[in-house]
C-alpha cells in the first residue's frame, strides 16, 4: 500500500476515534431528568424515614452535583457537597471550593450520600427548626436550609425553589401512600418502606393512659408518637420506666434527640417480628 494512503488512512482512524469518544463522553451526561428519575425514590424513601421533603433533598441533589456530573459526584459520589467536618472518618476527596484544596466526603456509592445527607441534617441543632415546617412547605425548607448556613450561595434557597417548581418536584413531597414502593438501583441496599400509622387502622389507641397521651399496639407492643419538646427522661417519667429503656428499647443511644412524631416503643420488641414499626419513622 503507497505510503500516502497509509496517512490517510491512519489519519481518518484517529478521526473517527476521536468523534467517537467525543461522543461517548457527551452521553455519559446525565441529564436533569434522567438524575430525577434516578434518584427520586431514594429521596422519597429519606422521607418517609426521617421528614425531609423529598423535593428538597432531590434540589439539593439536583444544585450541588451540577445533575450529578460534577467531579465531586462522579470521582466521590458525594451529591450534596457535604464538607469532612469534624468527626469524619470516612474517605475524603479534595478539591477547591470556598478554600483551596477543601477536604469532603467520600462515598462507595450516590446511595450512601444521600443516607448521609439525611443523617446530616437530623442531628445538627442548627437545623432542628427545619422540622417545625410542614412537609410540603418547600419554599421555608429552602429558605430555612440557607439560614442555617448549609450554603453560602446568598441566592441559595431561590435556586432551589426554582428547581423544584420548574421540574414539579414537590409532587413527590405527598408521595406518604404506605403502598408506594420504591424501585431503584440501589433497592438492594435500601432498608423497608416505614410502615405508617394508616396501616394500624384496626388498632385502636389505648386511652386513659399516662398525661392523656395516646398509646398504640404493634403485634402487643405499646408505642407512642413523641411530642414536641419531649425527651428521654419526660418519656420515662411519663410511663414509669427508665430513661435507659426508652432508648434501648428503640435501638437509639442515650445522646440521640428525640423528635415530635418520633415512632417510640414503651416496651421491648420481639426479635424479628412480622410488620414491626421503624423507631425512626416520622408521620
Amino acid at each position: 500500500m503507497p505510503f500516502a494512503v497509509k496517512t490517510v488512512l491512519i489519519v481518518f482512524n484517529v478521526i473517527v476515534l476521536f468523534l467517537n469518544s467525543s461522543g461517548q463522553s457527551g452521553d455519559t451526561k446525565m441529564t436533569r431528568e434522567e438524575y430525577i428519575l434516578q434518584y427520586k425514590d431514594i429521596a422519597i424513601q429519606e422521607m418517609k424515614t426521617y421528614g425531609i421533603p423529598a423535593s428538597i433533598t432531590l434540589a439539593q441533589g439536583v444544585l450541588e452535583s451540577g445533575d450529578g456530573n460534577s467531579d465531586l459526584a462522579v470521582k466521590a459520589n458525594n451529591h450534596f457537597g457535604i464538607k469532612c467536618h469534624k468527626g469524619w472518618n470516612g474517605k475524603t476527596f479534595r478539591m477547591d471550593d470556598d478554600k483551596k484544596n477543601e477536604c469532603f466526603r467520600k462515598y462507595k456509592k450516590p446511595y450512601e450520600s444521600y443516607k448521609d445527607h439525611s443523617y446530616f441534617l437530623t442531628q445538627r441543632d442548627r437545623y432542628a427548626f427545619l422540622f417545625d415546617f410542614a412537609i410540603t412547605d418547600y419554599a421555608s425548607w429552602a429558605h430555612g436550609l440557607k439560614k442555617a448556613g448549609y450554603a453560602t450561595n446568598p441566592r441559595y434557597a431561590h435556586l432551589l425553589i426554582k428547581i423544584i417548581e420548574e421540574n414539579k418536584l414537590y409532587e413527590y413531597d405527598h408521595y406518604l401512600d404506605p403502598d408506594y414502593t420504591p424501585v431503584t438501583e440501589a433497592s438492594e441496599e435500601m432498608p423497608p418502606v416505614p410502615i405508617t400509622l394508616s396501616l394500624l387502622e384496626n388498632e385502636s389507641p389505648i386511652t386513659g393512659e399516662k398525661n392523656s397521651r395516646k398509646v398504640y399496639k404493634n403485634n402487643g407492643v405499646k408505642f407512642i408518637f413523641a411530642k414536641k419538646g419531649d425527651s428521654f427522661y419526660q418519656i420515662a417519667h411519663d410511663f414509669s420506666i427508665y430513661t435507659f429503656q426508652v432508648y434501648k428499647y428503640n435501638d437509639l443511644e442515650k445522646n440521640d434527640l428525640v423528635k415530635e412524631k418520633q415512632l417510640l416503643y414503651l416496651e421491648k420488641k420481639e426479635e424479628k417480628e412480622p410488620g414491626a414499626l421503624s423507631c425512626n419513622q416520622r408521620r
